[in-house]
């Protein structure tokens, strides 16, 4: 009687848990194009990469302007900045972000989201359920 109450707990957890491919190449990590035109440099594909890593655009777009120490702005599905920057260094401050908002530490899985408790951000894996504080800087 206890094992069968156990088994269909156990059942039911297991299709509360998300889908997740055992695949850890499965992620690839968009590149952002971006255009310099005059003095100002726009990322065209901002907010399909923003909804590619599963963050907002605001977050990112508040990120990329600190690293690049710059006003940025949202306008339609692009990004634009103040300044004349290279892709490589655009893609190489986006990578930043993934590594450190997006990415696992412990599994290197990109299933994560972010948990707000007791005014201090969490960021939690889908994939193996560690957590993790998120410092701000």
């Amino acid at each position: 009687m206890v094992a069968d109450d156990y088994e269909k707990m156990l059942d039911g957890a297991y299709e509360q848990l998300p889908e997740i491919s055992d695949n850890a190449e499965r992620f690839e990590m968009p590149v952002l194009k971006t255009i310099v035109i005059g003095s100002r440099t726009e990322i065209v594909n901002f907010i399909a990469a923003s909804k590619h890593i599963r963050r907002d655009e605001k977050e990112l777009l508040k990120y990329m302007s600190k690293e690049l120490a710059t006003f940025g702005e949202l306008s339609g599905a692009k990004a634009e900045f103040v300044g004349k920057f290279g892709s490589i260094a655009i893609n190489d401050k986006f990578k930043k972000y993934v590594n450190r908002f997006v990415l696992c530490n412990e599994c290197g899985k990109p299933d994560t989201h972010v948990v707000k408790a007791a005014r201090q951000e969490f960021l939690k894996c889908e994939a193996c359920g560690a957590k993790r504080p998120i410092a701000k800087s």
